[in-house]
């Protein structure tokens, strides 16, 4: 897919669903991704992130030649656009994690975001890149503002998480701006 310095995406391979389950069985990383009472195994990991009719792109991210974390990117489809207020634009949303918290705080996060970024709208030709963020996850909406993006509408209740409706921003990168 594409690399950026130290930072590597690429698509993701059979063999990654014992890093995900990995991943995705730690409460720290479930704490804002998925919940800590939602935890994957090998089987969860394979339903949900290998099926075939699914249209995200998923992909694994390297740092220094370690996998590390997840993310995936997708067109927004038309009732999502006209949800958030959008009209004809080309649009992109992803979703990301780190998945080994040696990496935490060493703003790979960032430099993952900005590098999607990049990506979405040389190769997508996206004209705006939009994400989701629980508005608790401080850390997450702090690393999505120093990448560019900025809060333009809060999405109330907007996701089940740990069995409470939790609140959501919508943030927005606009190409060219």
């Amino acid at each position: 897919m594409f690399s950026k310095g130290k930072l590597r995406v690429r698509k993701l391979d059979e063999k990654d669903n014992v890093l995900l389950a990995k991943w995705l069985s730690d409460p720290a990383v479930l704490e804002f991704y998925e919940g800590r009472d939602n935890p994957f195994d090998l089987s969860k990991v394979n339903e949900v992130f290998y099926s075939s009719e699914d249209e995200d792109v998923k992909c694994i991210v390297e740092f220094e030649g370690n996998e590390i974390g997840y993310i995936q990117f997708y067109q927004i489809d038309g009732e999502t656009k006209k949800e958030y207020g959008y009209g004809n634009e080309n649009v992109y949303g992803t979703d990301q994690f780190i998945g080994e918290r040696g990496y935490w705080g060493r703003s790979i996060g960032t430099l993952l975001v900005s590098s999607m970024i990049e990506y979405l709208a040389a190769d997508k030709k996206a004209d705006l890149i939009v994400m989701d963020p629980q508005t608790r996850n401080i850390r997450a909406v702090q690393c999505y503002e120093k990448c560019g993006l900025r809060k333009v509408k809060l999405l109330p209740q907007r996701e089940l998480h740990e069995g409470e409706y939790q609140d959501c921003w919508l943030m927005e990168y606009r190409i060219g701006l």
